[in-house]
């Protein structure tokens, strides 16, 4: 079976935050990195090398393969910031609604700038999916 390729690694947070040269997007990040170790109770810690992940839970393929994830994490991308929302967005249909301007995948969370989103919706977004999977957390 192939290894995982996204896992969490020894790279600081800080000099990855450090090489953001747009300050917007890097004050954005801060805001983002803040906001998830607060709700999370953990801290930041790079998975791969360019997502900043916050706490572990196990989580079980359908094939009965088990891997150790993120509870929730956000990578600054060329064109997005992007927040991983564990178990995906389409399960919270009423806080998405009052988030603001945003693109979905998955799993993911698009944001163009922090500025279009409201804040404190997204920290119930960001609480709410912790919230769910708080069973499976192995970190506690």
């Amino acid at each position: 079976m192939a290894e995982l390729k996204t896992k969490p690694t020894k790279d600081s947070v800080n000099a990855f935050l450090g090489r953001i040269t747009d300050e917007k997007r890097k004050k954005d990040c801060k805001v983002i990195l803040n906001l998830m170790a607060d709700v999370t109770e953990t801290k930041p810690q790079m998975w791969g090398s360019a997502i900043i992940g916050f706490g572990r839970y196990r989580y079980k393929y359908e094939s009965g393969r088990e891997i150790e994830w993120m509870l929730i994490g956000f990578s600054p991308r060329k064109n997005d910031l992007t927040l991983y929302i564990t178990g995906g967005v389409e399960q919270f249909p009423k806080i998405m609604e009052k988030l603001g301007k945003y693109k979905t995948g998955k799993s993911c969370l698009y944001i163009k700038k922090l500025e279009d989103v409201d804040l404190k919706v997204l920290r119930e977004l960001v609480a709410k999916s912790v919230e769910k999977i708080a069973a499976k957390r192995i970190d506690k």
